[in-house]
């Protein structure tokens, strides 16, 4: 194996507060508010950059404009759906009362606030449905679940995500057999219905650096994120091998990816609105241990072919299978054959790819799918990287290494 460094697109943003300042220095709030008037903040995505500091900014531009913002939880089932998780969630990313200094209002209930055409009904988290106005945060990228023009951002944290529990499980539901256009239907319906002042969208660069912050108005919301979704694929990073026999993931969770790990870069999805096996076609892949900051969450583990007998003794299953189920999404919550090492794990890999000597086998192991500037890579991909400008060796051809437990060194 060779330790090898990948060049990213690389657009960080220096300076946040100014950033977030620029974005919304344009926005007209006193034509569409009053002097006093509540104003629900809803946030919580996990993994963001700097997102206490971006919504601590925001707040302090509500407050500027003699309005009373309050944060939201906007996180669908995460947190096992409970007042209490919730703001565990929010508090290990960062917000916290203290922090930006406003109320914390977890509602614990939703209210309906119409009906689709489909007779699904538009649920909200009551607080912000009783609120003057809504302001919502969040990162646009591509979704895990689904293809569309809209996928991961500020729609899906309207509807899924202010939601809470009842409203993700209604809405993935429907869109079994009606599609994730109907977030978009739903959204509509909100944004016609509620008073949403804008959405804060949040992009990050091929290193998950903060790269770009956009204030999205109601009268553009869906062309501005059709946009910003278009501009967030063409930075992502991705595995810059196809295909690939074994491929190794030193982690998977929450904090990085809503499956663990990111299907968009494994190639691999398994879901009942439909499968996908795309680049960078893997045979196997091996999940060596779950992250911490994904508090036990090990939905997505599914996706693998093998783990570790410790990942699966980190697993909190209630945590894992609610929001398996509330995706419904069972399979991904499936514990796959796990065995005690990372030797012995990588030796049932080797042992199902076919006809295929270890010496050849195209073996890739990255820390998780987010993090992908390092890379380990076997030598059968020594020709891809010499010819690959955007590849660096950083360390040379070295034969695996494990330690005396039989688990791999770190990256």
């Amino acid at each position: 194996m060779a330790l090898v460094r990948q060049k990213l697109h690389a657009e960080k943003i220096e300076d946040v507060p100014a950033a977030v300042g620029k974005a919304l220095q344009d926005l007209t709030l006193a034509s569409a508010t009053k002097p006093g008037d509540s104003v629900a903040v809803a946030v919580g995505s996990r993994g963001i950059s700097h997102i206490p500091l971006i919504v601590s900014e925001c707040i302090k531009l509500l407050k500027d404009q003699g309005l009373r913002p309050f944060i939201v939880p906007a996180m669908g089932s995460h947190g096992g759906n409970t007042p209490e998780g919730e703001l565990s969630v929010l508090d290990r990313l960062g917000i916290n009362e203290s922090f930006v200094g406003v109320p914390i209002l977890t509602a614990g209930d939703v209210v309906e606030i119409g009906t689709l055409e489909i007779g699904t009904p538009i649920l909200m988290d009551r607080g912000a449905a009783e609120a003057d106005h809504i302001v919502v945060i969040n990162r646009v990228k591509p979704h895990t679940k689904f293809e569309g023009p809209i996928e991961s951002g500020l729609t899906k944290m309207l509807t899924i995500g202010l939601g809470k529990g009842q409203g993700a499980v209604q809405y993935h539901r429907a869109a079994v057999q009606h599609t994730f256009g109907i977030l978009q239907d739903a959204a509509r319906l909100i944004l016609e219905n509620r008073s949403v002042l804008f959405g804060l969208a949040i992009l990050e660069d091929g290193y998950r650096n903060l790269s770009r912050i956009h204030a999205v108005r109601p009268e553009n919301w869906f062309e501005a994120e059709r946009t910003l979704l278009e501009k967030v694929r063409s930075m992502m990073p991705r595995i810059p091998f196809d295909p690939i026999d074994i491929l190794i993931v030193d982690e998977i969770g929450k904090d990085i990816s809503g499956i663990g790990m990111d299907s968009n870069v494994t190639g691999r999805h398994r879901d009942i609105v439909g499968d996908s096996f795309t680049a960078p076609h893997v045979k196997r892949i091996f999940v060596r241990d779950l992250s911490p900051e994904s508090d036990g969450n090990g939905n997505g583990i599914g996706l693998a072919d093998v783990t570790t007998k410790r990942l699966v003794h980190a697993l909190d299953l209630e945590k894992t299978y609610t929001n398996a189920l509330t995706a419904i999404s069972p399979e991904k919550a499936a514990i796959p054959m796990y065995l005690e090492t990372d030797r012995e794990c990588i030796e049932a890999c080797l042992n199902t790819i076919g006809m295929v000597k270890p010496e050849a086998a195209r073996v890739v192991r990255i820390k998780n799918t987010a993090a992908l500037e390092m890379l380990s890579v076997s030598r059968a991909l020594e020709d891809v990287v010499v010819s690959n400008p955007d590849l660096h060796i950083l360390k040379q051809w070295e034969p695996m290494a494990f330690d005396d437990s039989g688990n791999l060194y770190e990256l």
